[in-house]
């Protein structure tokens, strides 16, 4: 049984980890760790640069009582974690320049935990990862770390995050959970927690493999679907068919699936489906629809800009030297988030060409981006130069879709609106 006195440990305070250790401070006494000496910071003075937790909802939880009843004691110091007895992991699970699963994070948490856990503690994984890591991966380091017996001293559960970031409607507690756990007793005790806080409800999986499989499969399906429009949008612009215009006429159709092409970055679709990959390899399977679907979408990036320059060709424009405004960086709209943005693909390409490039995006931190891709953001709106060759709607930021493009480019510059949300009178291509 789940009671009021039992202390939860949240481990990773990112997307993920931050939303769910507010909800459970609602109930509970919660430990929110993070190595991020930096977010420690900032999260302790009640702002979030995620913009997950609105910044009074996260005031409103914090406490500075490690006695405390319920409220979010939030630190970078390990040794308070001793005081817990159910971890929640929620670091991330990237991948390398060759698409391999990084383990790196989801190991040195488990390493974290092994050293201060009890006897009797239950540590449960919400990082996306393939069936199987939790037990195979993770819950030997614990068991070396700890010096318990897994399923005897303690156990563990899975619990895949289903965090949309940016997404205002499907939050944390209105997005249904599935649960499970490395004993039936266990997975009942898991699965009764997050019914504390999860009002949508849950679904308690039959086992931590099954969790951890159909994870990963959410995104697959969405990454080879997506796949499928944007070979789609490929074909139609050489047949000089409007896109868009397809999918609203199949769209009629009771079950006709609704997709649509872009840029396929993140977290979570544009890596888990590497996960099940690699697993599907180690264990002797090729799957080629997945990588297939893989390849496809990371190749739009090029594509857009490609034909961004096969545009601006047509209309005149000398290429070296030629400027091109990139609108957007992060890795979707109206989210700060640009971990595996594929707007990077687009500017890499036209660099190139030699073309001079201007990227601007109200949302994303510029000392992250100058960090992790190595380029100067334009600081702000009014400081856009007109007279562009080229303009590329990367990002459907709100800010955006209240500019009148034209204004922003010459009068033999083109548009390209990878989104398909402007008007299609106002545009020379869309995906």
């Amino acid at each position: 049984m789940i009671h009021s006195e039992d202390k939860i440990a949240i481990i990773g305070l990112g997307y993920v980890g931050l939303p769910l250790a507010v909800e459970f401070a609602k109930k509970f006494f919660v430990i929110g760790f993070d190595i991020n000496k930096q977010r420690i910071k900032e999260l302790n003075i009640g702002l979030d640069k995620t913009r997950e937790v609105e910044n009074a909802h996260l005031k409103s939880v914090l406490t500075t009582d490690l006695k405390a009843s319920t409220g979010l004691y939030i630190t970078d110091d390990a040794a308070t974690l001793a005081n817990t007895n159910i971890y929640i992991i929620t670091v991330p699970t990237p991948t390398d320049a060759l698409n391999k699963p990084v383990f790196t994070p989801l190991i040195k948490a488990s390493e974290t935990v092994g050293k201060v856990m009890s006897k009797e503690a239950i540590v449960i994984y919400e990082s996306t990862v393939y069936p199987g890591a939790t037990e195979e991966v993770c819950v030997p380091i614990l068991e070396t770390c700890s010096g318990l017996e897994y399923n005897k001293d303690f156990f563990a559960g899975y619990s895949p995050e289903r965090i949309n970031p940016g997404d205002k409607e499907h939050t944390v507690t209105k997005i249904l959970k599935v649960t499970s756990g490395s004993t039936p007793e266990i997975a009942q005790r898991v699965n009764e927690l997050y019914l504390k806080v999860i009002t949508a409800g849950t679904h308690l999986a039959p086992s931590i493999k099954v969790a951890e499989a159909a994870k990963v499969i959410e995104n697959s399906q969405r990454d080879i679907n997506i796949a499928f429009v944007n070979e789609l949008s490929k074909i139609f612009r050489l047949l000089d068919i409007d896109t868009k215009a397809v999918l609203e006429a199949a769209g009629t159709k009771w079950n006709f699936l609704n997709f649509s092409p872009g840029l396929v970055g993140g977290h979570c679709i544009g890596v888990d489906p590497y996960y099940l990959a690699q697993k599907a390899i180690e264990s002797g399977y090729n799957p080629e629809i997945i990588l297939a679907g893989r390849k496809m979408n990371d190749s739009m990036g090029s594509y857009v800009a490609t034909e961004t320059v096969k545009m601006m060709i047509k209309k005149g424009a000398t290429i070296k030297g030629a400027k091109v405004l990139v609108l957007g960086v992060t890795f979707k709209e109206n989210c700060p988030d640009i971990r595996n943005s594929r707007v990077i693909d687009i500017v890499k390409e036209l660099e190139t060409y030699d073309i001079n490039i201007d990227v601007y995006d109200p949302w994303a931190s510029p000392e992250e981006v100058k960090h992790e891709y190595g380029f100067d953001l334009i600081s702000n709106f009014d400081n856009l130069s007109s007279g562009y060759d080229g303009v590329i709607m990367a990002v459907a930021h709100q800010e955006f879709l209240d500019v009148d493009l034209t204004k922003l480019k010459l009068e033999t510059g083109v548009i390209f609106d990878v989104k398909s949300l402007l008007p299609i009178d106002t545009i020379d291509a869309r995906l």
